[in-house]
């Protein structure tokens, strides 16, 4: 037990108390330990809502950071300020036995004005708002940011605030819970409230198993749950969304609720399953919810208040959605589609001396249609490593691979074995690699795999903005699309073709999806 475990934190006097327990239960433990403490965005912008800055993992994206670089070895956290999808190579380590859940109200003279019609109450969370303009309509929200104590401390300058409303674990770990502080047991809190989460990176045994024995099992079992529902409603700091699971007479007791951010509208749902028979509990709410009007409601929310700056012509996946900058608002959907054929088995019925792969949808045709056993190929030329990686997986060894289908085509020219090659390629596709084969006397036995669909869509007058993919995205984009865009390009091949119609093209260092967001993100940082 050598190591000296990096404990992360937020420097907040309660995010340090937190770190202060992982630290003590480590050390009970006989492990060496260090807090490393590190600002966050949410510290350091205190002049918005959380609601209406939009950032995913606000509290949780520096100490990521601080992570992946191994300058810390684990991050303590408040565990309903973190993303339901955490960054690739970042686990759940460890969720401590809970603390209170409940939303506290700290009032400035007396709990009167409950009844009054008119009040003024202070905070900076969307669920609490809505829940509380729920019950009282007429009631007037101001926003409040801060850590605890200067929230408390701007509750006391402002006397003319009937209130403020807390997380009661907060404000009860740190010892400034005011005796008169109310609990709001008819509030449903955030998801995991209460709960301090301890993560660490994936291949870092040695912290996983150390961390292993603060896990408390009855919490991880509640607070999966809420997240999970949370996640499957599709929701963050910018919904105003609670959920509370709790275990009695081995039982699980779920409720959940979605609102309206002005709290007119809501939605509840509780359910009851016996613990080990739980597992379907936050689909059957989530999905209990989005059908009574819940879908509505959360694109309602997500639209309002976004001004689309930037769009992808390929859909994100949540955890690609989670690199973007905080200045990047981002939308995406598939602007082409892919229909898979069917080879017939005569194409293939001897050993393919020759074989050029330019996509990982012909490798996805190919896998579909024949087992790797039926698919003999002596050598296979293919375009990018994602390619070759599922080529190698799924078909077998490839022989020689380039980063665009011109450089492959080059190549073949001079080191092809014989003069013909079998060139699985979509209805769609660019002739260069072809025609430069031909003008050199190599015969090309085209084979459709698949076939292209162009189904862009018209974008938003705010988007600057478009990430490419591929030629065909770039045609099937500006179909529906004219005007001045920056083009981020995924490769060269790409930027050739959005070169035709933009001035401003950049290409990512690497041809892949997150070194395009990357390139975006440079731009607008």
């Amino acid at each position: 037990m050598s190591k000296t475990i990096r404990i992360g934190t937020r420097d907040s006097e309660l995010a340090l108390w937190q770190a202060k327990i992982v630290q003590n239960q480590l050390e009970n433990l006989g492990h060496k330990t260090e807090i490393v403490p590190v600002k966050s965005t949410g510290d350091l912008v205190l002049d918005k809502p959380l609601y209406e800055i939009g950032i995913t993992g606000i509290f949780t994206r520096t100490l990521d950071i601080a992570m992946l670089n191994h300058d810390i070895d684990i991050a303590v956290h408040s565990l309903k300020d973190v993303p339901t999808v955490l960054p690739k190579g970042i686990i759940q380590a460890a969720v401590i036995k809970r603390g209170n859940v409940n939303d506290t109200l700290i009032f400035n003279d007396n709990e009167e004005f409950l009844g009054a019609k008119n009040a003024i109450i202070a905070t900076g969370s969307l669920r609490r708002r809505a829940q509380w303009l729920n019950r009282f309509p007429t009631h007037t929200i101001v926003d409040l940011r801060g850590n605890v104590n200067s929230r408390l401390q701007k509750l006391n300058d402002h006397e003319d605030w009937n209130g403020a409303i807390f997380a009661a674990a907060g404000i009860g770990r740190i010892g400034i819970r005011p005796e008169e502080a109310v609990n709001l047991d008819w509030m449903i809190p955030a998801p995991a409230q209460g709960a301090i989460m301890i993560t660490a990176l994936e291949d870092d045994e040695f912290v996983k198993s150390a961390c292993a024995e603060l896990n408390h099992e009855e919490t991880e079992i509640c607070t999966t749950i809420e997240r999970d529902f949370l996640s499957k409603l599709e929701g963050g700091c910018t919904a105003p969304i609670g959920a509370l699971a709790y275990i009695k007479n081995e039982e699980i007791n779920f409720k959940g609720v979605l609102l309206s951010p002005d709290g007119s509208k809501r939605i509840d749902v509780t359910r009851v399953k016996k613990l080990g028979e739980h597992h379907d509990i936050a689909q059957y709410c989530a999905d209990f919810i989005i059908e009574r009007g819940g879908k509505r409601l959360m694109d309602n929310i997500k639209n309002s208040s976004k001004k689309i700056n930037v769009f992808s012509t390929k859909s994100f996946t949540e955890g690609q959605r989670l690199l973007f900058h905080e200045k990047v608002v981002a939308e995406s959907t598939d602007f082409v589609k892919i229909s898979l054929n069917r080879i017939p088995p005569r194409l293939l019925k001897n050993e393919l001396k020759n074989v050029i792969i330019t996509s990982k949808n012909a490798v996805e045709s190919l896998t579909t249609n024949y087992s790797a056993i039926e698919l003999q190929f002596k050598n296979i030329y293919c375009v990018g490593r994602r390619t070759k990686r599922l080529i190698e997986n799924k078909i077998g060894k490839v022989t020689h691979s380039e980063k665009n289908a011109k450089k492959l085509a080059e190549y073949l020219v001079e080191y092809i074995d014989g003069s013909e090659a079998t060139y699985f390629c979509s209805d769609i596709r660019l002739d260069a690699l072809p025609n430069v084969l031909a003008e050199n006397h190599i015969k090309v036995n085209e084979i459709e795999a698949y076939q292209t669909k162009y189904d862009g869509v018209k974008v938003d007058d705010t988007v600057e903005s478009v990430m490419f993919y591929s030629p065909s995205t770039v045609e099937s984009f500006i179909k529906k699309n004219k005007g001045e865009f920056i083009a981020f390009c995924i490769g060269e091949t790409t930027a050739l073709e959005a070169k035709k119609y933009f001035d401003d093209v950049r290409v990512a260092k690497v041809p892949t999806v997150e070194s395009v967001i990357e390139l975006v993100n440079e731009h607008y940082v």
